[in-house]
């Protein structure tokens, strides 16, 4: 059978039932960075989930009009969930326009999602430069190299840059921080626990913050 012959694959046909145990309120600490730490380290340590970190963030600029793009989590704590990148990107541009944000956390294989909507906000430099300190080598070069979210003509010119760069900072060599990039804390004002439940009856648990500082549970029908 030649590709010409084969079947098209139907995605209306591809069904899986999902887990019959689910997420209770009663399983629910009292904030949402406790239930996103407690599932994260499930989906690190249990599922092995490759990149469990790895999360959609979608932003929208002025006009509207959305862009979703995955970046990594670096860090996370009762003050947002933090991740890195050039600020003449396009999220970033989006950012200083519209600073509203959505993170999906997409853990298929345990059947489950987070999404936490929020405010972001940069980062300072000491933080920035902390973090950027952290990172190796070749990724510190690659941060001046790329002037992300532009046309390029071709990947010989990334390339070619990115060489310049190594032979002007060989390995070893401290790597100054870019002034154009830069780390971006969402403050959530909403985060919600999905999991997947059997018959598509899942279960959808949403902190909303509270004007006193706390958070409300709400259940979401599926």
């Amino acid at each position: 059978m030649t590709d010409r012959d084969a079947v098209p694959l139907d995605p209306a046909a591809m069904r899986r039932q999902y887990r019959a145990e689910g997420l209770a309120e009663t399983d629910l600490p009292a904030t949402p960075v406790a239930q996103f730490a407690r599932w994260f380290e499930q989906a690190a340590t249990q599922a092995h989930l490759f990149e469990p970190n790895a999360m959609v963030v979608s932003t929208a600029d002025a006009e509207g009009h959305p862009s979703s793009r995955t970046v990594l989590l670096k860090s996370f704590d009762d003050q947002g969930f933090v991740f890195y990148t050039n600020y003449g990107s396009r999220k970033a541009a989006d950012l200083a326009q519209n600073p509203y944000v959505s993170l999906l956390f997409p853990w298929h294989p345990m059947a489950r999602q987070v999404i936490v909507s929020g405010v972001a906000r940069r980062t300072g430099r000491d933080e920035t430069a902390a973090y950027f300190r952290t990172r190796p080598h070749g990724s510190q070069l690659g941060a001046w190299a790329s002037a992300q979210s532009t046309v390029i003509s071709g990947r010989d010119e990334l390339d070619a840059a990115y060489a310049e760069l190594a032979a002007r900072y060989p390995e070893g060599e401290k790597v100054p921080v870019p002034p154009h990039w830069g780390g971006f804390r969402v403050a959530p004002r909403s985060v919600e626990f999905w999991q997947g439940r059997e018959n598509r009856l899942h279960d959808r648990l949403r902190y909303v913050a509270r004007a006193d500082g706390g958070w409300q549970v709400e259940r979401l029908s599926p």
